[in-house]
């Protein structure tokens, strides 16, 4: 088993939060990363070149604020609330795992092949264990002591459907970076098949933000790759060059005249959104609309109250008073389900700007590199971060690295001037 084959088992078995070491809590996806970083680290001490690139750099930098930003709110959180080990010990275990996965991952010399090559194995062990979940879900095979449904929505080995959800996003605009990539037609099939099937398998999951994440995801690819076969067609005039250009042309006042057409059918249309949705747009849909609002701003309520500070890794929102009525055992506090809003109670305003910083980097290393499907993924990233809080998975920071050193290969190199003897 090759070290980019184990960084690709890590990435997605990192998602089978129900599958465990027996008679522990360390899962699989945990274990194969913790054995690919001692074998990078073992490579490099053992003599191997550690190459200083733009992109390790950037995480280097981003990790060292982190740090100092989520060590300040945690001694916030000693003088002024209460300190829950729980949640520190399993947020701060996460951040360190992630930082060296990523550091290490953009110090390999090549690395963008063999992240590359990762991402290739990410996709064949995505599809052939997400084909034996659904093969579990529909009852083929034995579920081997693991809870497939939540409900009427699948979650497979994730510990919920929204997690499995937010690897589906990932795999399929992953998939479709490597499609769109590749030179190979049977390497190209497969990617576009690997876009359907994980796109079945999002489906299940009734996953709004699925839904909304893929909608604008592919919307965003479609665009991106328009702009970039109209500058790349340069001046040569053929007839699906000028069929697009009229088209996009026409497509304003197109728009304003089927206008009363859509607003006629606006209900049509409407159900037809809601029925996309779980429970239909019902009571499901609502509760988890309030849900999120009520979260959002106790997240924003505590945050200001740490004077921006943050209160240290872990969740810090207090419990909503539903379900201080359902489960009044509960004594833990819980996550605002956003990215932004999360961070923002850890770390404070520091950490977000820095998270978003480093994104923004990533988007526009994919800018420059023209790699529409990389730019999507990052969008895909980015929305789905918006109701959930995703920077502790692994699949994310794979795809963010990958953003990184796609975009800057390069290693930085002192420049030499020639002396010239007269």
């Amino acid at each position: 088993m090759t070290r980019d084959m184990l960084l690709a088992l890590g990435a997605v078995m990192a998602g089978a939060t129900q599958l465990s070491l027996p008679g522990s809590s360390f899962g699989y996806g945990e274990l194969f990363l913790v054995l690919w970083i001692l074998l990078s680290i073992g490579r490099i001490l053992a003599g191997g070149r550690a190459v200083l690139t733009p992109a390790l750099t950037k995480l280097a930098g981003f990790w060292l604020v982190m740090t100092v930003a989520l060590a300040f709110g945690t001694v916030v959180a000693y003088f002024t609330s209460i300190l829950y080990s729980t949640g520190l010990v399993h947020d701060t275990e996460a951040y360190l795992l992630l930082a060296c996965i990523t550091c290490l991952a953009a110090a390999e010399p090549d690395a963008g092949r063999h992240l590359r090559r990762s991402a290739w194995w990410v996709i064949a062990i995505a599809n052939a264990t997400l084909a034996i979940q659904v093969a579990q879900g529909w009852g083929w095979f034995p579920p081997a002591n693991v809870e497939l449904w939540y409900w009427d929505r699948f979650r497979g080995w994730s510990e919920n459907p929204n997690q499995l959800a937010l690897y589906c996003a990932i795999y399929g605009t992953l998939a479709l970076h490597l499609a769109t990539t590749t030179s190979n037609g049977w390497a190209r099939f497969l990617g576009i098949a690997s876009v359907f099937f994980t796109f079945y398998v999002g489906r299940l999951t009734k996953s709004d933000a699925y839904l909304y994440t893929s909608i604008l995801t592919y919307l965003t690819f479609l665009g991106l790759r328009i702009r970039t076969w109209l500058k790349t067609s340069g001046n040569k005039v053929s007839l699906s060059r000028q069929a697009v250009l009229l088209l996009l042309i026409g497509s304003l006042p197109m728009a304003v005249s089927i206008t009363p057409y859509i607003l006629s059918e606006a209900n049509t249309l409407e159900n037809f959104a809601k029925s996309l949705t779980k429970d239909n747009g019902g009571e499901a849909t609502a509760e988890t609309a309030e849900l999120r609002l009520y979260l959002w701003g106790a997240a924003l309520e505590e945050g200001a109250q740490s004077g921006s500070m943050g209160l240290g890794p872990g969740p810090h929102v207090n419990r909503p008073p539903t379900w201080q009525r359902q489960f009044d055992f509960l004594t833990r506090p819980f996550e605002a389900h956003n990215t932004i809003l999360d961070l923002y109670t850890q770390g404070g305003v520091i950490s977000v700007l820095a998270l978003a910083w480093l994104v923004g980097t990533a988007i526009m290393s994919a800018w420059r590199a023209k790699l529409d499907a990389l730019l999507a993924l990052m969008v895909s990233i980015v929305i789905f971060s918006m109701p959930h809080l995703i920077i502790r998975h692994p699949i994310v920071w794979f795809a963010l690295t990958l953003c990184l050193v796609a975009g800057r290969p390069r290693e930085f190199a002192p420049r030499f001037e020639p002396i010239r003897v007269v």
